[in-house]
């Protein structure tokens, strides 16, 4: 597997930290923060952002889409994640197109994709439920049969972006008990059908989330995404993709941690030298940047794979490999930085903070490494 950019790969990288570096520092992060912004993102960003194609970077050029592959997409990811971007890229990109993309009816796909790559059109997934952990198929929201439609009741707990989302890709129980492997089913649905309640959350890096609550929300059954109740395999294969997509966005948060951190060595003075003479520094440097390597590797080649139709069980490995990677090199990373910094490090007004609380609520997104290396065990066998 070939773990190199091409030359139109590095241009799409070069463009991305340009727009980063340009037009979001970490100041407007902490601004948006501070001001308890209605949205948490900016909307004029996300305008620029689908004017440069990146919303539609692995969408088909039939629903105005990029039509190019998963490692363009990672390079994008990879500098709005130096930049600890806000915009809406996991809940909208990864996770919904995606959803859509794999398990959607054609009309479906003409109805959403062109709307979301313009930047139009802010959709989610809500499926995780209080109580689940990481057990995908735990769902207690039931979707019962009434007439020709559906009615939803359930709440979906941590609804990334869910309350400026205008779509809802809800997993629903249609059949079987909450834990069951069987019955699951995936609708699309309006966030302002009567029923829906959305409140509000703020996770420790102040990105956004919800608490949607499902009350008799009457859906067709044109709403249905995929196969009805069977509905956990597109989830699965939804989940991989999106993982692989995060921990681009994690190996960029973690470069960036890693250049602010090797910097403050190179100028912080202490006993009248240079910190980063320090022997026992530079060790834990050389150990941060082999570890953010390593990870590197894992991203690029889960990325590869995709692009290259690998078959859904080798995704599924390699997403965790590069999940449990990310998950232990980025909190490595943050940590590490923070404590280099001394107690400058401790404090809001130094930005390095912010990358260590990125680094935990990234970590517990998808899965943590237990849960990781726990998983690839399975898939191996063991």
């Amino acid at each position: 597997m070939d773990l190199v950019l091409s030359e139109e790969q590095e241009l799409l990288a070069r463009t991305a930290r340009e727009f980063v570096t340009g037009r979001s520092s970490l100041k407007r992060v902490r601004q948006l923060r501070d001001a308890h912004d209605a949205d948490g993102f900016s909307r004029e960003l996300w305008r620029e952002m689908a004017a440069l194609g990146w919303l539609g970077i692995v969408v088909p050029e039939e629903y105005g889409g990029a039509g190019l592959g998963w490692l363009e997409l990672m390079v994008v990811m990879e500098e709005l994640g130096r930049g600890l971007m806000p915009e809406p890229m996991l809940s909208t990109v990864l996770m919904g197109s995606t959803a859509l993309l794999l398990g959607g009816s054609e009309a479906q796909k003409k109805e959403h994709l062109p709307a979301i790559v313009a930047g139009e059109r802010l959709i989610t997934i809500a499926h995780k439920e209080t109580g689940s952990r990481y057990l995908a198929e735990h769902v207690a929201t039931r979707a019962e049969k009434s007439g020709s439609s559906y009615l939803l009741r359930g709440e979906k707990s941590n609804v990334l972006d869910g309350h400026v989302a205008d779509w809802l890709i809800v997993t629903a129980r249609t059949s079987g008990g909450t834990r069951d492997a069987g019955g699951l089913t995936q609708f699309v649905v309006r966030a302002d059908t009567p029923g829906i309640t959305v409140e509000r959350l703020s996770r420790i890096d102040s990105r956004n989330a919800a608490l949607v609550r499902f009350d008799d929300v009457r859906v067709g059954a044109d709403a249905v995404l995929g196969t009805l109740d069977h509905g956990a395999t597109l989830v699965a294969r939804t989940a991989d993709r999106a993982t692989i997509g995060l921990t681009a966005e994690m190996l960029g948060s973690m470069s960036a941690a890693l250049e602010m951190t090797l910097e403050y060595l190179r100028t912080r003075v202490q006993f009248g030298v240079l910190i980063g003479s320090f022997q026992a520094l530079k060790h834990r440097a050389a150990t941060m940047f082999i570890e953010s390597e390593l990870a590197r590797s894992a991203v690029m080649g889960a990325h590869r794979a995709i692009d290259e139709g690998r078959d859904d069980a080798t995704i599924a490995r390699l997403a965790s490999v590069a999940k449990a990677r990310c998950n232990d090199a980025f909190n490595l990373i943050a940590k590490e930085g923070v404590q280099m910094h001394g107690g400058i490090g401790m404090t809001d007004e130094h930005d390095i903070g912010f990358f260590l609380k990125r680094a935990r609520v990234a970590e517990m997104t998808f899965g943590d490494s237990a849960h990781h290396r726990d998983r690839y065990a399975r898939l191996e066998g063991y």
